[in-house]
């Protein structure tokens, strides 16, 4: 992993889930049923339907909150506080994680499909609080999803990012085909590597990673 190809690199952009802590903490599984009982409740559907529908909502639109929105009108506000209604238990403070980013060079940003509350828990109890410039969730995109382009060219003039500038760290390989096209850094950060164009680097441990570009 040549570290020149991250010279020209001083704005670093975090997704959060399953990217700035390890898949094992599981803390999506929690969401997962949350989400699944919001389908429940809102469409009066039993539980095999939710699934279905949150399954054609993700192909279709890229989060379970875009179907709903879209094919249902949904109140985004409410849903979000109920499903990022969970317990941070599993996850631990991690300090390689937060020296390596502390040390990067420039500007620092989390971007999550989820909500920027909802981040900011997740930063405190990983130990990262305080190491961001910005912390942007779904709701500064106007609730459009990654993967969608308009939702990152939202979020990234929000932040004063500059694609040809940044690195995009992310565990889901779809929201990094954007970021490719607009001319950043890719790094696919996730225990197993998957082969695609738009992804520059594959790292199942990030802090490793990071320390590497320092």
């Amino acid at each position: 992993m040549p570290k020149q190809s991250f010279s020209h690199v001083t704005q670093w952009v975090f997704d959060l889930d399953n990217t700035l802590y390890h898949p094992s903490a599981r803390l999506f599984d929690q969401i997962e049923v949350k989400m699944t009982a919001y389908v429940m409740d809102a469409l009066g559907v039993e539980k095999a339907e939710a699934d279905r529908l949150r399954g054609h909502y993700w192909r279709e639109h890229g989060t379970t909150l875009a179907g709903l929105m879209r094919e249902h009108d949904l109140d985004p506000d409410p849903y979000l506080v109920a499903v990022h209604d969970i317990s941070m238990d599993h996850l631990e403070k991690d300090a390689p994680l937060a020296d390596a980013i502390r040390n990067l060079p420039g500007k620092k940003i989390v971007y999550t499909n989820g909500s920027a509350p909802y981040a900011e828990r997740v930063l405190a109890a990983r130990g990262l609080s305080g190491l961001f410039d910005g912390v942007f969730g779904v709701e500064n995109a106007d609730y459009h999803p990654k993967p969608e382009r308009r939702a990152f060219d939202k979020v990234f003039a929000l932040a004063g990012v500059v694609p040809s500038q940044a690195a995009m760290f992310e565990d889901d390989p779809r929201n990094l085909a954007a970021p490719h096209e607009m001319g950043m850094r890719t790094v696919h950060v996730a225990p197993e590597p998957v082969a695609a164009e738009h992804i520059h680097h594959h790292s199942d441990d990030l802090a490793g990673f990071l320390a590497k570009l320092i």
